[in-house]
């Protein structure tokens, strides 16, 4: 553990650090664009004598997020003590590790990921997003509200993700508590930490119930494959990996994705009519814009560097702000908006280099059926709260909103942006 620093006894984020992580609404808070504009490499404090930088332009942001392994340290583990703790409680993910053990990783998920092996899973997801759709429609009758975020937006990622990995039906409801605290940022380090070793020891012991009898998800399908390199540990973590990076994110951009749809008819119109290329349009900009993953896993300089003219010091910690940097100027015009038919921009939203996101392929392929059929089922969606009242998360990596209550065929003309 570099200069003693542990993590895990961080109780809170200094209120300097924060600012990436706060919105007003679905957008960057003002001061965060200010940021961007006047210093797209900004220091924003000293946290345990060394200094914590936010990268915001676009291509400032893409140049740390492709810099090499010999520049930045994703390694987490690094700062985290590991003395007492249990194998549940260790960090890894492919987000937090370096080469050659990310390199290492990687290489056992990439070829789950491909476009030939994710078509097998079409039919099971669109089953699923059917099965939500018709819940909707009964829960929705005689003009209720419904619920997205229950009823939607976090059912069905939460049944694709456990259908990917293989996991009994039995085990779903109990998996199903452990997902959202994860991601909540407002007890500092040690809440999500705490959150984590509950979820990598649940896809652990998966691991070990499966080793004898491997079931037909991806769990199962690495056993069969590698199991006599990978031990219980190492491949629930990388379940634990797969989990992370598809099933909270998902979530919370089927909800806001939904209220988008909701409040902007132009989008709906092009889910449901539109050809492929259309739908694919409407998808990238709802990623670009929503960008629910607002800040890239930390870097830590393993040399000094400069970026963007600043000089960032040997282990010192940058992060990079997706959200802001889907917003900069430098990226296109009027990017402050939501625009459905704008042409795909290079958005960060699923990060960039060699820690993007594995399956952000099959994350599209989630939205495009999920958002699509939606929209295809249920064409007067409309809000029955206005934004100024809806939850939003305060401190989280993964933004999202509590409850999006809409009603299924309501006056889009009564609710506002």
């Amino acid at each position: 553990m570099r200069n003693g620093i542990d993590l895990r006894k961080l109780r809170f984020l200094p209120e300097s650090v924060t600012l990436p992580l706060k919105r007003d609404g679905l957008d960057p808070l003002p001061e965060m664009m200010k940021v961007q504009g006047e210093a797209p490499v900004k220091k924003l404090a000293e946290l345990f004598g060394k200094s914590v930088w936010l990268v915001s332009g676009y291509e400032e942001s893409r140049e740390v997020l492709a810099g090499g392994a010999e520049v930045w340290s994703n390694d987490l583990g690094q700062f985290v003590s590991q003395e007492g703790r249990s194998d549940e409680e260790q960090i890894g993910g492919l987000g937090m590790t370096d080469p050659p053990l990310h390199t290492a990783l990687r290489r056992y998920l990439t070829p789950e990921f491909t476009m030939r092996r994710l078509a097998r899973l079409q039919p099971g997801i669109d089953a699923i997003v059917e099965q939500r759709l018709d819940a909707m429609e009964a829960a929705g009758r005689d003009g209720r509200a419904v619920d997205m975020v229950e009823e939607f937006a976090f059912a069905v990622p939460f049944d694709v993700i456990c259908d990917l990995l293989g996991l009994p039906v039995d085990d779903r409801a109990r998996f199903l508590e452990l997902g959202v605290a994860r991601f909540d940022l407002s007890g500092g380090g040690a809440g999500a930490f705490g959150a984590a070793a509950h979820t990598r020891e649940f896809l652990i012991n998966a691991v070990r119930e499966q080793r004898e009898n491997p079931g037909d998800g991806l769990i199962g399908a690495l056993l069969k494959e590698h199991g006599d390199e990978l031990d219980d540990v190492t491949l629930g973590g990388i379940a634990d990996g797969v989990f992370l990076g598809g099933y909270e994110t998902s979530a919370s951009m089927l909800a806001l994705g939904a209220y988008l749809i909701a409040t902007t008819p132009k989008a709906g119109e092009m889910l449901r009519s539109g050809d492929g290329e259309q739908v694919n349009q409407v998808i990238e900009e709802l990623l670009r814009h929503l960008c629910v993953v607002q800040l890239a896993f930390l870097r830590f300089a393993k040399q000094d560097v400069e970026v963007g003219g600043m000089l960032i010091k040997e282990g010192d910690a940058v992060g990079v702000s997706l959200l802001a940097a889907n917003r900069d100027p430098a990226l296109g015009e009027d990017l402050g908006t939501f625009d459905p038919s704008r042409e795909p921009t290079r958005h960060l939203a699923f990060g960039w280099g060699m820690h993007r996101c594995v399956g952000a392929e099959l994350a599209r392929m989630e939205l495009r059926t999920a958002l699509r059929m939606l929209a295809e089922r249920f064409p007067n969606l409309a809000m029955a709260a206005d934004i100024k009242d809806l939850d939003f998360r305060k401190l989280s990596a993964v933004y999202g909103v509590e409850a999006l209550p809409v009603l299924l065929d309501g006056d889009r003309e009564s609710v506002s942006i």
